[in-house]
């Protein structure tokens, strides 16, 4: 990742998301989460991962932990919201393009996640 992000929250949960222990991004949300994950894998077909916590706990138990890793392209924030433009890259291939989205509470948790993916457009 890059030492250039100027979303720092999404930069940490990324670079929790491709450790050791994924997990831990649930303890970075707050009681009213929810998000949406759209995951296109480029054949026409997509998921949807959406809904509350039991939602993300749904996304993290079926991602290949250690796989596929997030790398920063470009990032921003404004208020409360950050905004994340980045690569995805199986055991260091790039895979896909991804942005997300994030809302953070007052208290500085996730209280709204929204991520778009896709193999078909590259900002590389």
């Amino acid at each position: 990742m890059s030492d250039t992000a100027t979303a720092p929250f999404l930069t940490a949960w990324f670079e929790i998301l491709d450790g050791e222990e994924p997990a831990r991004v649930l303890d970075l949300i707050s009681d009213d989460f929810f998000l949406s994950i759209l995951f296109s894998t480029g054949d026409g077909e997509a998921t949807d991962f959406s809904g509350d916590r039991a939602a993300l706990v749904g996304y993290l138990d079926q991602r290949e932990k250690g796989t596929r890793t997030h790398h920063l392209l470009s990032a921003a924030t404004l208020g409360r919201d950050e905004v994340f433009l980045g690569e995805v890259r199986r055991t260091g291939v790039p895979e896909a393009s991804f942005v997300a989205a994030g809302r953070l509470n007052g208290e500085g948790r996730l209280e709204r996640l929204l991520i778009g993916r896709s193999s078909q457009v590259r900002f590389t």
